[in-house]
């Protein structure tokens, strides 16, 4: 008698016979054997259950499905193979003249189906596949609703095929993708599905947009209707618009997001008065005025919709459920005199106490969302976007354990859905799986002294970063690949360096020992992307600022007893060092300038200053480094300094595209006089300073400047 069996996620590697004697038959109608171990050997036992009509077998060890076999299940009506190895789907699934659904994705399926021929087929999904071509009859099914052939990278459609199949109501085909231009991999990549339930009512909706706003930010939604569609398709037009304009209006995350929600739910209108839904918003933003820094991920929810971030292999919740079962919650309806029924739903119709729509229940339910945001680490693998479908069949450890070994983010979401399904789930399924490539040059932990953020949620010891010591000849400066040092070095090409400096200045890195009572940050660390900068471990790269210039030899002045502070001299080369290190996170502290000398050179850096200065005394530096003295060198400041002041003051650029250091006259440009022309050449010296003064007297006496006249004859 027995009529259905679900025998999911256990470790089968076989079945048992259908029947125990040849006078009994099996009435066996659907069956459920997703994710197990079963191999080949088993489908021959399926032959035994003649009246079967739904077949699930995802995620198992199968190689092939003998054409025979599936010839014997003739009244099979859904079929799902999915996460299989499977090359091809018997040609005899012709027989089954009853098939509705067939699902085969994720497998390594070559030659497209003879699924067209069938007449009652509406649904097939071949996505994450090697298909490179479809074979289509001359008409399509009429019946056919569905057909999802994303992810196979090898098919090419011509013309004639696409206009065929864009009479199909829901085609899906992966969009020709133009590339990153700028070569560099991208930081997240997104897969989504969605599945409709019993009722074949599609009542979720999914958002993704890679690039929101511009190219360093995303957003990613999930949106849950229950059982109604105009929710969700509401949601799934206008959400991402509300947002971009709340952007304009706030940075804070918490602000721009709780508006973002009580915007919409105004503008649902007649649609959510006695309509409702649940919703998640997955934001990724990057600081625009940090091109190196980190990357901030803000999800907020209402209803039953719910975000999981895998950090470190575990699952860290980003989302809540406001429940009946929540005592705030209970105690604030409450006071609203509301009615909870018996199955603990608000007059009987929802047990969500924070969901969008459903204004005629105001103010017992409410719009206002759970927000949470978090910094994004290396630690980060993926995150999880998932309708009520998804988390009533799934717990949040199941879901990420399921799909943290798959490559791509489509098959992820595919197998996310698969599963729920063949674990009894009977309503409608959206999943988003966003797969992260955070790498240490884009983590930015200096602002809590290089340790990571903490891990809020229920695993808050689960991140161990360690931030590792770079080596000595990558001290110096930023890599190229940060913002700042691509901007330096993309002014100083290497062509104008070696042109202008010519043949003396050496291309190797100066031999520095290093000094051990030589101060080197010992108090700070720092990031992979901002590292520390070693006093007396100067390296010269072309990512740094180089001033060149034909009279310095040692970056002494003829006045000067001590060397200019910051400046490295190699030959004929000037070379400053600047170190502006995580502007963003010291903006509102003030900076000194420690003069440390050395027997090598002075290192300007940029430290926390004391906590008992003034605050406006960041602005009151009206020097830069120092004071410039009469003869063109730099004094040390004894007090704080702006680093804006310290690249505003620079040595200018010339007109011909070159930097004038503070000039010296060089010993080998001097002149060598003969002793016998030696009481010339000083007669003709002392005749030009005559000349000199005769002209400032007589510019004295036409510009007289000691006394002024009382008043002018103008033309007004």
């Amino acid at each position: 008698s027995l009529r259905f069996l679900n025998a999911s996620a256990n470790k089968l590697e076989m079945l048992p016979p259908a029947t125990l004697s040849e006078e009994t038959h099996s009435i066996l109608q659907e069956l459920y054997l997703t994710n197990n171990n079963l191999t080949d050997k088993c489908v021959p036992l399926l032959t035994g259950h003649p009246h079967l009509k739904i077949l699930h077998m995802a995620y198992n060890r199968l190689q092939s499905f003998p054409a025979s076999k599936m010839a014997k299940l003739e009244e099979l009506e859904e079929i799902d193979i999915s996460g299989n190895k499977l090359k091809a789907i018997p040609t005899t699934i012709m027989n089954c003249r009853r098939m509705h659904t067939v699902i085969a994705h994720s497998n390594c399926i070559e030659v497209f189906p003879e699924v067209m021929q069938l007449s009652e087929i509406k649904c097939v999904d071949l996505s994450c596949n090697e298909l490179s071509e479809v074979t289509l009859p001359e008409n399509l099914p009429p019946k056919l609703q569905e057909l999802d052939l994303t992810g196979n990278p090898r098919l090419a459609l011509d013309h004639k095929t696409l206009e065929l199949l864009n009479n199909i109501r829901c085609f899906k085909i992966d969009q020709p993708s133009a590339g990153d231009a700028s070569g560099a991999p991208a930081v997240w990549s997104h897969g989504y599905t969605e599945a409709s339930g019993v009722k074949n009512k599609l009542c979720v909706a999914a958002l993704s947009a890679n690039n929101f706003c511009d190219n360093r930010e995303a957003l990613y939604g999930v949106f849950d209707g229950d059982r109604n569609v105009e929710v969700p398709y509401l949601l799934q037009c206008t959400m991402s618009d509300i947002l971009a304009e709340e952007l304009q209006k706030t940075k804070n995350e918490e602000e721009y997001m709780i508006n973002t929600f009580i915007i919409m739910q105004r503008k649902l209108g007649t649609a959510g008065q006695k309509l409702g839904g649940s919703a998640v918003l997955c934001h990724i933003k990057h600081d625009p005025m940090d091109p190196g820094g980190c990357f901030t991920l803000t999800s907020a929810n209402v209803g039953k919709c719910q975000t999981v971030l895998c950090r470190n292999g575990k699952p860290l919740p980003l989302s809540r459920c406001y429940m009946m079962s929540c005592e705030e919650e209970l105690k604030r309806i409450k006071q609203h005199k509301a009615i909870i029924t018996e199955d603990g739903k608000v007059n009987g119709v929802t047990d969500s106490t924070r969901i969008l729509g459903y204004t005629f229940l105001h103010p017992s339910v409410v719009p206002r969302p759970h927000v949470q945001s978090i910094t994004l680490t290396p630690q980060d693998e993926f995150f999880i976007l998932g309708s009520k479908g998804l988390w009533d069949s799934l717990s949040m450890d199941e879901a990420v354990e399921a799909v943290r070994n798959v490559p791509d983010a489509l098959a992820a979401a595919k197998k996310l859905c698969t599963l729920a399904q063949s674990y009894g789930c009977n309503d409608s399924i959206s999943a988003v799986v966003v797969q992260l490539n955070v790498t240490e040059d884009s983590f930015c932990c200096c602002e809590l002294n290089g340790v990571p953020p903490p891990s809020p949620g229920i695993f808050p010891q689960s991140v161990n970063v360690v931030i590792k010591d770079r080596p000595t000849d990558a001290l110096g400066m930023p890599s190229s690949s940060s913002g700042m040092a691509s901007e330096i070095s993309s002014e100083i090409s290497t062509s104008e360096m070696s042109s202008e400096v010519g043949s003396t200045a050496s291309d190797e890195p100066p031999q520095v020992a290093m000094n051990e009572n030589s101060p080197a940050y010992p108090g700070e660390q720092r990031c992979m992307l901002h590292p520390v900068c070693l006093s007396n471990s100067f390296q010269r790269q072309l990512s740094s600022a180089t001033f060149s210039s034909a009279f310095s030899d040692n970056g002494l002045d003829s006045d000067d007893e001590e060397p200019i502070e910051g400046v490295f001299t190699n030959g004929s080369r000037v070379e400053v060092e600047v170190d502006i290190h995580c502007s963003r996170a010291k903006e509102k502290q003030l900076l000194q300038v420690p003069v440390e000398a050395s027997d090598e050179g002075i290192v300007i850096s940029a430290n926390e200053d004391e906590p008992g200065l003034p605050r406006k005394a960041e602005y009151s530096a009206t020097g830069t480094i120092g004071r410039r003295r009469g003869n063109g060198s730099v004094a040390p400041q004894e007090r704080s300094h702006n680093l804006i002041e310290v690249a505003t003051d620079a040595p200018l650029r010339k007109t011909g595209g070159y930097f004038a250091a503070p000039a010296q006259p060089d010993p080998d440009d001097q002149f060598i006089i003969p002793p016998e022309l030696e009481e010339e050449v000083k007669e003709i010296m002392k005749q030009h300073q005559e000349q000199q003064q005769q002209q400032q007297q007589q510019q004295q006496r036409q510009y007289p400047t000691d006394h002024l006249a009382d008043y002018y004859d103008t033309p007004l």
